[in-house]
């Protein structure tokens, strides 16, 4: 069994490998050639910590994966990165390990990063205008990233409940991307008239309210990836011309669907069709001035397929399974 470290993961899978990995997997669960169970979420609550187990299978793939990711909100009072994680790799021919990427939570942050590239693209226009950044942590500079090699901007802006973290936020990209970055004075002057707005962060209780996003306006809720976590108001969802979900049977169990469905605005059949779906033109993509929402609560088709990109970036040749 190999065993990678994050630096040569870091050097061999980038922005490209990872967005076309993350398609590649919406295109298996739009065509149904994904094993993938509920994902698993522990809880360490004397420290506020979570942790988000995630696995699947894609159809003919040589390997299979199983992710395990952490979240613990605290660290940084010990001067620790938040999030850390690694993923096994195993032949699916035999079920013997063939890989341990020890990643610190890299593959998970590039590939939840790609999920929104690939919504963007999928569900907004060139240009852009305003972009609305809601969150200023490690996966709102990974969202801002993707998104630039998907879309051009005007403007894109960021707020986070810490401004002077913000404004680190703000300064960082505004330095790697080469554009116009600015820091946002609240969550309401950042999100009304942005054409993409991307929630990514840790919340309990909504931010985006009803009534914020403008007419034609999409936006990408990334940070609820577990039922207590809500970072929109269910009426915005009721409002929308179009929910996406990243796959409805996760979504109606946690994520904003599951929010808007738990206060009774919202069922599973108003959502218009899974990010998979899209990929494959089996549902419509945006039409017109509508105002769409899409919910990513991270799946596991996306860990099995970087884990399996960063398995034939590293070591597939040393250990290919027979």
């Amino acid at each position: 069994m190999q065993i990678i470290d994050e630096a040569t993961l870091r050097q061999h899978v980038g922005r490209s490998v990872a967005l076309d990995a993350v398609e590649s997997a919406f295109r298996a669960l739009g065509e149904d050639r994904v094993t993938q169970p509920p994902p698993m979420g522990l809880d360490i609550e004397p420290v506020g910590g979570e942790v988000h187990v995630k696995s699947a299978y894609l159809s003919g793939a040589p390997v299979f994966a199983v992710k395990i990711a952490s979240g613990f909100y605290a660290n940084g009072e010990r001067g620790l990165p938040s999030g850390s994680g690694l993923m096994m790799v195993f032949d699916a021919t035999t079920g013997f390990p063939l890989a341990l990427l020890l990643d610190n939570g890299y593959l998970t942050d590039l590939r939840t990063a790609a999920a929104g590239a690939l919504a963007t693209r999928l569900l907004t226009n060139e240009p852009l205008g305003k972009v609305a950044i809601i969150g200023s942590g490690l996966q709102a500079r990974y969202q801002s990233r993707a998104i630039a090699g998907v879309r051009s901007w005007r403007q894109l802006v960021v707020w986070g409940r810490n401004q002077e973290r913000a404004q680190q936020c703000v300064q960082e990209l505004k330095s790697e991307l080469n554009r116009p970055v600015e820091l946002s004075e609240s969550a309401e002057a950042a999100v009304r008239d942005a054409d993409l707005i991307v929630t990514v962060t840790a919340s309990r209780e909504p931010i985006i309210q009803d009534g914020w996003m403008a007419s034609g306006a999409t936006l990408i809720a990334v940070g609820s990836d577990g039922p207590e976590k809500q970072e929109v108001a269910p009426r915005v969802l009721q409002r929308a011309d179009k929910v996406i979900a990243d796959r409805t049977a996760q979504c109606v169990q946690l994520g904003e669907i599951h929010h808007a469905i738990t206060a009774g605005v919202f069922t599973s059949h108003h959502i218009h069709g899974e990010l998979g779906q899209l990929v494959t033109g089996a549902v419509t993509r945006r039409e017109g001035h509508e105002r769409i929402v899409c919910d990513l609560t991270g799946v596991g088709a996306q860990d099995a397929a970087i884990a399996e990109a960063a398995w034939r970036a590293t070591c597939a040749d040393a250990s290919s399974p027979a």
